[in-house]
């Protein structure tokens, strides 16, 4: 072991929970971890050197991994004043809406239409339709 690992050993458990579990100092904890990122590095080998299980380093890795990507989403992001921009648009003149009205047609035979908000375009059609309707008196129910 160099005297680097050693000196890192010593220095990254500084305290015990109750439990029994280490308490480590993250600045120790920070160098094991780019050390493990080495190229060619293992993390079994420098784990075992410092005292600390395999495991637990994997761990670090992985918040430091999910650390840097936060970091990195965070800078990339614009801030979101800049994001949208006025628009100036011309006043849009809406078409007035169609006249309505309520028509109730009552056939030879009894039959009563009733026909509710008919567009007043359409009524002429609705009339000639009506007028062709073939039904008698004699069909009453």
């Amino acid at each position: 072991m160099t005297d680097e690992l050693s000196e890192l050993r010593r220095r990254l458990v500084v305290g015990r929970k109750s439990d029994g579990r280490s308490v480590y100092d993250e600045g120790a904890k920070a160098e094991l971890v780019a050390l493990c990122r080495q190229p060619g590095a293992s993390v079994s080998r420098l784990a075992r050197e410092c005292g600390v299980n395999a495991n637990q380093v994997s761990r670090w890795l992985r918040e430091h991994e999910r650390d840097a990507r936060a970091r990195h989403s965070v800078a990339n992001v614009a801030p979101t004043a800049a994001a949208f921009v006025p628009v100036a648009l011309p006043p849009v003149s809406m078409p007035a809406p169609a006249p309505v009205m309520d028509m109730q047609a009552r056939l030879p035979n009894g039959v009563v239409i009733d026909m509710r908000g008919l567009d007043l375009s359409n009524v002429g059609e609705v009339i000639r339709v009506l007028g062709s309707l073939r039904c008698s008196a004699l069909t009453k129910a």
